[in-house]
């Protein structure tokens, strides 16, 4: 239980005293009524006795009384009604709060720390009360009248006549059947006579004459002069008197209702309960009919709820609140005892001690020993004959019954004069006069015998007061016998059915375990109390129970929440709001954030609903907000319900200030990092042929790495603007913001284009949520930044004129779905912008918990119901930025940058470009070639200039040469519409090639640009406001298989130098898929021939292969080679070496074609010009060197030439070494790039269409086979380790075999067959010339064996054997690409085929010391036939 004011020692005897009653004539009444008091109430502050009083008990002991206490009242003559007593202690809770200031105690049990009130102020007063509003009752005595004061004034006509009318009345009261009600203790009651005197009006020599003849008839012990009103009461003002009245009143009188605002029906309750009370305290001043002093019964008109905010509406209502406020302002103003001076404050105390010494206590002392005597008399005789004698006397006694019936009554009645009674009267004497030895023994008695006779009520009674009194006696030789305790609540309880007695005794066991620190048991014992026939009670008996609990040596938290919230339920069934929400919000401490969902919510959502009806609307709210917030486990039914409750206690906070600042929403969740912030117009959709450039849009997920790929394209063409260095203020342009983007600089938006910003809503509950007029919360700076007027302007919150806002009319997120919502802003005028949140109207839709799609919605919202539950409110967007790891301080510390993607800076106007693809393909054939045209367009009202467009594939697209020569005109002006630049042939010049020369810069291509930025040709390089441009675009499918994403990036400027932006862009990422056409592969190797038509340096053969790898899918039929061109510094294709008759090269699926040329040096040799051959194989010649043959060429050939060179390994030998590599490398290079140009075939709807395309294969070197696709790298084989460590680390520096074999270039000329008659001569001679030539710049040393024989048996089958004649070896230096020719002689025996090709080669440069042997260059074998002839 809570700590008390007084302790139970000070608590047991204050709560039963001597009760004395008072009888005033009318006039003694006014006299006291001057002072607003009754004259038991004028008594109730002196009523405690300032000393300690002496009486003498039965065996002539001396006594010692402390701190005695008598209650005075006046007469009723009615029994307090039921009702009237449930209304009083209604109140006296009702009107005993928790003090505003008052410092909780911190109570530290396990991990939980609960401020709770140490001081339960409301209990006690209930305690209080009801132990004094008890009825008596006549099975026990302690609330009988003991003695009675008469009061007549001195004023009276004749006051000793008076006294004896009061003394009859009296005794017509205690005697007569009539009245069964005051009880009386004995039937000879101490009667005592005051006289009131008036000092101020009355005569005080008359009241002395009066008190002495009163003296005279009544003796000096029996009668009193009382002196008051020692002053007028106008002079109230002067001097402040102390008002000891105020509290006593106060805590009983129903007129504090100020704590009670319920409404009328509270009102109605209180005009019945008022006259009640005064029933109670026999106050009134107003009726005095029939007998005097007999109220009459106030008819109770309590509902039969015991709730008093139900409403009453009848015709009492007017009335009632009227004389509410009357008793309000009569009671506001009043000032008890105004007529009294501090010295009759003394007469009154003094008048108190002078009748308990002289007159009460020496009456009680008599009738203790009157008592006393007649029980010694009894117990003279046998208990048995007693027990027999009392069966015939005791006429009126109920006839015996059997136990079991016994059990299921009170027992039985007993007459008053009945022996049993008699010991229990003396037994609450010595209780009252605290003897409580005494008082024990007796009731120890009284219990024995009342058990014997089965009388169950009067032996509880026994029991209880027995049980208190050996708690209670000083010397404490027995133990507190809980025991008695408990059988007297279980009898009153069970069978005498007398819940009020059983409550009395369990307030008072349970102060007495708690003082003895039994806290389990006394809680036990509350509990065991609580019942359904009284809410109050029972709610504060849990209340009690629940402080228990916590009080405990080990404090049980958990069962004090429980039971504090169980008491809180009955507060609130008993209409003690205040107290229901203090329960409910002291056991909250407990529950919440322990994982206790449920019971958080039932919490919650009671002490919502308590707050709103005691109008605490903000707490409401609270409460409210937190069973939605956290994550419910509720049904979707309690959820809406949970919802609807929110709503409307919201609505009604909102209402009450309709102008204070939105409220914070808690629903739906919005998950502030995801939002993501777009700067721009929405992409706009593809129209027929035209798509747009897909740009970047909110529907794009964000990707890290082709984040970073955009801006190393956009890095690359700021670089090239800036002449190769990026500027250090540049930042890589973001349009949409996001959590990866950096947000840490304020972003900048452009004026008049709008901003877009997306929220990721999250509904947590099973009910739909409708959000409604949905729009963004902003602030606006309007600044002015070219720096001409630096003044600022106020901050604008809403004015369409400077930002206008989207609204979205209607927004529903479905039971637990996350969702986004995009907003714009419109910005009109520069500044800065700050986006602050959203703001909209949170309802609900009743009825239903899912809803598909929209439809239900327009119904729903005519619905009025639906319209009526919302409310306006506000929920902020607070984004936190990343977490800051670069310092040693903000690496200790937590700390989180600034997330800026809400505050943009919007700036002045600028161009923006929009950009559209016209007939743009999605798949293509591998080196397929295609024409798409392209639209620029200006949208805004700046002129734009400066186009580039950057791309890491260069060689997917051109928009061809510089000059418009060489770009073809429109598709219409060839046959088929070919992408070509062509011209008609004519078909006799099959073989031979026509040649054109082309520059590269013409392409763009230049030697120190990067490819991959390509400036668009605008017709006057700016694009005014407005106009747009169409470009012709050609395409070349990539040379691998697949789908591939490229992306194009178009950088742009405006013409006027903006300050804070200073280029925009835009990008495209187009799809393509490729599909397999044609493989190329080429080789090229040294001829052996001798005719050298364009004079030294040689010529080659070049051999292409070319297979159809078309898989048919693409329904390609056949493929026509129609040309093949050279493209070279120092080479060209001179003519087919036709190896088939068949003119036309077609390749059917899977099909492979061979083709030869001969490749002769260009004449001309420049640095500059590539030069262009063409052999065409159709009758129309595809101009190689324009575009968008040659574009492609370019961006291959630059592609190629972008991949590193193969490292040299690492040189360790001299400088000079190096150069005879570089110069032994040289003689094998050759750099003829091969374009194959192609037509193919497609059937599609029954339509026949020609697609058209170019492979390229670059020759570097001779011999080494060059393919047009690129090469798959084999993975390496797996070696195993070797752990010992290689001797020599250093790799000489050597040429590969290969290149050296290319040093020397030898061959044989001889005729084919030789005629020898060699019947004639038997040895045939064979004259044969060997060339050799130097490739190589440098002097070369040769050596040529001819003794060397072939060792290979086969060769030896298939050729026969010869001699070489003459000289056998040979050396000579050879200057720098110089022939020199050697005669040899060849010599055989007989006829066959000879293979002349045997002899050796050797070279080394002259400068080195290693020497080579070139390898053979003519594989095929130098064969000669020996005829007979």
């Amino acid at each position: 239980m809570a700590q008390c004011v007084q302790s139970v020692q000070e608590l047991i005897p204050d709560s039963f005293v001597p009760c004395v009653a008072a009888l005033c004539s009318e006039e003694a009444e006014r006299l006291t009524r001057l002072n607003h008091l009754s004259f038991a109430e004028l008594l109730k502050p002196f009523s405690r006795l300032t000393s300690e009083v002496h009486m003498r008990d039965p065996n002539n002991q001396l006594h010692i009384i402390k701190n005695l206490k008598i209650a005075v009242s006046n007469i009723i003559t009615q029994p307090p009604q039921p009702g009237a007593i449930r209304k009083l202690l209604n109140d006296v809770v009702s009107g005993s709060q928790p003090a505003e200031g008052l410092v909780a105690n911190v109570i530290t049990a396990g991990d939980y720390d609960l401020n709770i009130s140490a001081t339960t102020p409301w209990f006690e007063s209930y305690r209080e009360t009801f132990l004094q509003s008890m009825p008596a009752s006549d099975h026990e005595f302690l609330n009988h009248y003991l003695a009675c004061m008469l009061v007549a004034s001195s004023s009276e006509a004749e006051p000793v006549e008076q006294f004896s009318k009061l003394s009859q009345e009296q005794h017509q009261i205690q005697h007569n059947s009539d009245y069964s009600y005051p009880k009386w203790f004995i039937p000879n009651t101490l009667k005592y006579y005051v006289l009131l005197h008036d000092v101020s009006s009355g005569d005080e020599q008359r009241a002395e004459s009066i008190y002495e003849e009163m003296k005279q008839k009544y003796g000096t012990q029996g009668c009193y002069l009382l002196k008051i009103n020692s002053r007028t009461s106008n002079r109230a003002s002067d001097e402040q008197i102390p008002d000891p009245w105020s509290q006593y009143l106060q805590k009983n009188s129903i007129q504090n209702q100020e704590s009670y605002e319920d409404g009328p029906g509270t009102i109605t309750s209180n005009k019945n309960s008022d006259n009640n009370l005064l029933s109670l305290d026999g106050l009134d001043n107003e009726v005095k009919d029939g007998l005097p002093n007999n109220f009459r019964a106030h008819p109770l008109q309590l509902d039969s709820s015991s709730d008093p905010s139900n409403s009453i509406d009848g015709p009492d209502h007017v009335k009632s609140t009227s004389l509410l406020h009357e008793t309000k302002k009569a009671n506001t103003g009043i000032i008890h005892g105004a007529c009294l001076t501090l010295t009759d404050h003394d007469r009154i105390r003094q008048f108190i001690q002078e009748f308990t010494f002289r007159g009460l206590l020496p009456h009680i002392e008599k009738t203790i020993r009157q008592l006393n005597d007649q029980l010694i008399s009894r117990k003279g005789l046998s208990r048995s004959l007693f027990s027999a004698t009392k069966k015939w006397f005791s006429g009126s006694k109920v006839p015996e019954k059997g136990i079991n019936e016994l059990k299921n009554t009170s027992g039985l009645l007993y007459p008053p004069e009945a022996p049993e009674l008699q010991i229990r009267k003396m037994a609450d004497l010595c209780f009252l006069v605290q003897h409580y030895d005494l008082a024990y023994s007796c009731y120890h008695t009284a219990k024995k015998d009342f058990l014997n006779d089965q009388a169950m009520l009067y032996a509880a009674g026994a029991l209880e007061m027995a049980a208190v009194s050996a708690f209670l006696h000083p010397g404490a030789p027995r133990p507190y016998p809980a025991h008695y305790m408990d059988t007297a609540i279980q009898t009153y309880r069970d069978i005498c059915k007398n819940m009020v007695l059983a409550e009395r005794c369990v307030l008072l066991s349970a102060e007495i375990l708690k003082s003895q620190s039994k806290y389990s048991e006394a809680a036990a014992l509350l509990i065991r109390l609580t019942s359904e026939d009284s809410d109050l009670r029972s709610a504060l008996l849990l209340e009690q129970a629940a402080h228990c609990f916590i009080n405990m040596k080990s404090p049980m938290v958990r069962k004090y929440a429980f039971h504090m919230i169980l008491a809180g339920h009955r507060f609130s069934k008993a209409g003690q709001k205040k107290h229901a929400l203090r329960c409910y919000c002291q056991a909250m401490q407990v529950y919440k954030g322990k994982g206790w969902s449920l019971a958080e919510d039932h919490i919650n959502f009671t002490i919502g609903r308590q707050s709103y009806t005691l109008r605490q609307l903000d707490n409401a709210v609270s409460a409210f907000r937190h069973i939605l917030i956290n994550e419910s486990k509720q049904s979707a039914a309690q959820q809406g319900s949970f919802l609807r409750e929110y709503l409307y206690v919201y609505k009604n906070v909102s209402q009450l200030s309709p102008d204070g600042p939105l409220p914070q929403l808690p629903l739906p969740y919005i998950n502030s990092s995801a939002t993501r912030v777009f700067f721009g117009h929405d992409r706009r959709p593809a129209d027929g042929e035209k798509q747009a450039a897909t740009h970047i849009s909110l529907d794009q997920e964000y990707d890290y790495e082709s984040s970073q790929q955009w801006r190393e394209l956009e890095e690359q063409v700021v670089a090239l603007v800036n002449k190769g260095v990026i500027p250090s203020n540049f930042h890589p342009t973001q349009y949409c913001l996001n959590s990866y983007s950096d947000n840490s600089r304020f972003p900048l938006a452009v004026v008049e284009e709008p901003i877009t910003v997306e929220m990721a809503f999250r509904n947590p509950l099973k009910v739909p949520l409708l959000l409604t007029d949905l729009s963004l919360l902003w602030k606006f700076q309007p600044k002015d930044f070219s720096g001409k007027n630096n003044e600022v302007k106020e901050l604008v919150i809403s004015k369409p004129e400077m930002i206008g806002a989207e609204v979205i009319s209607e927004f529903l997120i479905n039971s637990e779905e996350s969702k986004v919502a995009r907003l714009k802003l419109f910005p009109h005028h520069i500044g800065e912008l700050h986006i602050l949140g959203v703001v909209y109207n949170l309802g609900t839709i009743q009825g239903s918990t899912t809803i598909d799609g929209i439809g239900a919605l327009p119904g729903c919202h005519a619905g009025n119901h639906c319209l009526s539950m919302t409310v306006r409110g506000r929920q902020d967007l607070e984004i936190q930025g990343p977490r800051l790891n670069n310092t040693k301080e903000e690496k200790t510390s937590i700390k989180y940058g600034p997330d800026r993607r809400l505050d943009p800076i919007i700036t002045e106007e600028m161009p923006l470009l929009e950009v559209f693809f016209i007939h743009f393909p999605t798949g293509l054939l591998c080196g397929e070639i295609r024409k798409a045209y392209v639209e620029f367009v200006n949208v805004s009202k700046c002129p734009l200039t400066g186009l580039k467009v950057v791309s890491k594939r260069p060689e997917f697209f051109t928009f061809g040469g510089n000059t418009a020569v060489l770009t073809p005109l429109s598709p219409s002006a060839s046959e088929n519409c070919s992408a070509y630049k062509t011209v008609v042939t004519d078909s006799t010049s099959v073989c031979a090639a026509l040649t054109s020369s082309a520059s590269s810069v013409d392409f763009g291509i230049g030697t120190g640009s990067q490819p991959e930025v390509i400036p668009v040709p605008l017709p006057d390089t700016v694009l005014l406001p407005g106009a747009s441009v169409q470009l012709p675009m050609w395409l070349r499918g990539p040379d691998e298989e697949g789908v591939h994403e490229i992306n194009f990036l178009f950088y742009y400027e405006s013409v006027k130098r903006q300050p804070k932006i200073r280029h925009r862009i835009l990008r495209h990422t187009a799809v393509v898929c490729t599909s397999r056409s044609l493989n190329v592969r080429a080789t090229a190797c040294r001829s052996n021939s001798l005719e050298d038509e364009e004079g030294r340096g040689g010529n080659m053969l070049v051999f292409v292969d070319v297979e159809n790898v078309n898989t048919s899918e693409a329904g390609v039929k056949e493929f026509h080679i129609v040309q093949v061109s050279s493209s070279s510094k120092h080479w060209k294709l001179q003519k087919s070496v036709n190896l088939s008759e068949n003119k036309d090269a077609k390749l059917a699926s899977r099909e492979k074609g061979k083709f030869c040329f001969k490749a002769v040096r260009s004449a001309t040799q420049s640095s500059e010009k590539y030069t262009f051959a063409d052999i065409i194989f159709g009758n129309e010649q595809i101009i190689s060197s324009a575009s968008p043959c040659a574009d492609f060429f370019y961006r291959s050939l630059s592609f190629e030439l972008k991949k590193p060179p193969a490292q040299p390994s690492v040189q360790t030998e001299k400088q000079s070494v190096e150069d005879a590599v570089r110069l032994i490398q040289k003689c094998s290079e050759v750099d003829l790039n091969i374009v194959v140009l192609w037509k193919a075939y497609v059937v599609e709807d029954s339509k026949q269409l020609i697609l058209e395309g170019q492979h390229h294969v670059i020759l570097r070197a001779i011999g080494k086979e060059a393919f047009s696709y690129p090469q798959k790298q084999e993975p390496p084989e797996m070696e195993l380790l070797k752990f010992f460590r290689p001797e020599n680390t250093t790799v000489s520096s050597r040429p590969s075999v290969e290149q050296l074999s290319n040093l020397i270039k030898a061959s044989l000329h001889y005729p084919e067959s030789f005629n020898h008659p060699f019947h004639q001569k038997s040895l045939c001679l064979v004259p044969v010339t060997l060339l050799l030539s130097n490739c190589s710049k440098a002097d070369v040393d040769v050596i040529v064996d001819l003794r060397h024989k072939t060792t290979s048996p086969e060769a030896l089958e298939i050729h026969g054997s010869f001699t070489w004649l003459g000289q056998t070896q040979y050396k000579l230096q050879l200057k720098s690409e110089e022939i020199h020719t050697l005669q040899l002689k060849a010599c055989f025996v007989h006829t066959g085929v000879y293979n002349l090709g045997t002899p050796r080669v050797f070279a080394k440069l002259s400068d080195q010391d290693t020497v080579f042997e070139t390898s053979q260059q003519n594989s095929m074998p130098a064969l000669i036939i020996i005829n007979n002839v």
